[in-house]
């Protein structure tokens, strides 16, 4: 007996050291649609605004959902729409925060966190597992969006590692697995993937993973109802991100705080990915401040090209760059034909876009759900990618990989698609239009963007 409790005795110790518990490590700071907790002992509980969340908790979101924590160490999460996520682990030593301990366990969805003073001061003690992948980080913020067989990630600030699980990087662990693994950092116009195809991560051009817009936002907003006083919504959010917002963000904004059903309503509508397709034809005066249009040659214009001018109006004060047998894109051009050369990598933001399905039993016009657009000046290269969507395709993520040619023109031409288009000669706007071959049609379009992001390289 004095043996086999001697022999029991570091397993004992390990299990005081390292005790499983189910005390409280955050609040909801935020809740829209329809979002539950599940406690380890199976409990399932609609979620409310200020609801306590606990280790071993799960939190699952409905279609309409969206969930925001904040924990005790002022990390932030956000749980998206049709996600799981699971609160393994969550030790932080306020005396010794290098000592803390945190784990998440993403089954599905997307999530996005941001690093608070437990995963900041103990790195190697941080782990984000999806179902193929485990993921640690260097004190960051990012976004994940993981299912059963593919894992993807983008970064916003900081340094991400991704690595497929394997005998040298298990599930149970803590901190970034070493074997096979990818780093990704937040400048990095990239995205880090792992699926099925590929036994190892690789990186992908950048492409947005639901709605970034509001990612981009919400956090602030978390933060704000939380410690700041009631203020008008376009108040609040302009203060905490420094310039105007959309409206499914101020909208986000205004159910940060106690609000009527008709804000929450609102709100909840604010998920529905936005259309970036203008709902009329656009009129002269509409972009006569814009250094780059779209024209059409055709002398009449169709609901399904509302971004293009006819070719008379397009052409006054600006020269064509690139075009097709239907369009062309039109530029104003003072001088030489030459770019600036202070420009380092550009970030684009869809400032509008146009995209038809073209089959055998006609064309439609397609929904434009967003975009990104990433320019490296320097290295002469560009990546972008666009979601579109309509009830007979479902969503087509469009994507691309390609050169800036001299005097600004991009193109990128693959075997079933292309790109063909140019920016504005000080950087500050940008347009394409893209082609892709499907097994029953092909779809095709035009975009405008505005530059949001600059790094200057000396």
């Amino acid at each position: 007996m004095v043996i086999s409790c001697l022999l029991a005795w570091p397993a004992l110790a390990q299990l005081s050291a390292n005790p499983v518990t189910t005390a409280e490590v955050g609040k909801v700071s935020l809740v829209l649609g329809k979002a539950f907790r599940t406690t380890v002992a199976g409990k399932r509980s609609e979620l409310q605004r200020g609801a306590a969340i606990s280790v071993l908790d799960r939190i699952t979101t409905e279609s309409n959902g969206h969930v925001h924590i904040r924990f005790i160490d002022d990390a932030l999460v956000s749980v998206r729409p049709n996600s799981e996520l699971e609160i393994v682990r969550y030790d932080f030593n306020r005396q010794r925060p290098e000592l803390s301990a945190v784990k998440f366990n993403l089954e599905e969805g997307v999530t996005r966190s941001i690093s608070g003073e437990a995963a900041r001061s103990a790195r190697e003690r941080f782990r984000l597992n999806t179902p193929i992948a485990a993921i640690g980080v260097r004190g960051t913020d990012f976004v994940v969006s993981a299912d059963s067989e593919t894992t993807r990630a983008l970064v916003n600030e900081g340094v991400i590692i991704m690595a497929p699980f394997s005998n040298a990087c298990s599930m149970d662990a803590l901190g970034p697995c070493v074997a096979n693994a990818l780093e990704l950092t937040g400048t990095s116009p990239q995205m880090v993937a792992l699926d099925g195809s590929a036994p190892l991560p690789r990186l992908l051009p950048a492409q947005n993973i639901r709605n970034p817009d509001m990612m981009r936002e919400e956090v602030q907003q978390a933060i704000a109802s939380v410690e700041q006083p009631v203020r008008p919504a376009s108040t609040a959010v302009e203060a905490e991100s420094g310039q105007a917002t959309s409206n499914e963000v101020l909208l986000e904004g205004v159910t940060n705080r106690t609000v009527t059903t008709d804000a929450e309503v609102a709100a909840v509508a604010a998920l529905t990915p936005p259309d970036f397709t203008p709902s009329s034809i656009l009129t002269v005066a509409e972009v006569s401040e814009r250094q780059l249009v779209w024209g059409r040659y055709a002398e009449v214009g169709l609901e399904s090209e509302p971004l293009a001018l006819a070719f008379s109006e397009a052409s006054v004060g600006r020269e064509i760059t690139v075009g097709n047998l239907q369009y062309g894109l039109f530029r104003t051009e003072d001088g030489p034909k030459r770019v600036a050369d202070n420009l380092g990598l550009v970030g684009f933001q869809l400032n509008s876009a146009q995209a038809v399905y073209n089959s055998s039993t006609g064309v439609v016009a397609m929904q434009v759900n967003g975009g990104s657009l990433n320019i490296d000046f320097q290295r002469n290269a560009f990546n972008t990618a666009l979601e579109l969507s309509h009830d007979l395709t479902g969503q087509i993520d469009f994507s691309a990989t390609g050169t800036v040619l001299d005097g600004g023109f991009l193109r990128a031409i693959e075997e079933t698609q292309r790109v063909a288009g140019a920016v504005s000669l000080d950087g500050a706007e940008a347009g394409y239009l893209f082609e892709r071959s499907l097994s029953n049609g092909s779809v095709s379009g035009l975009t405008l963007w505005d530059a949001s992001t600059q790094l200057v390289r000396e």
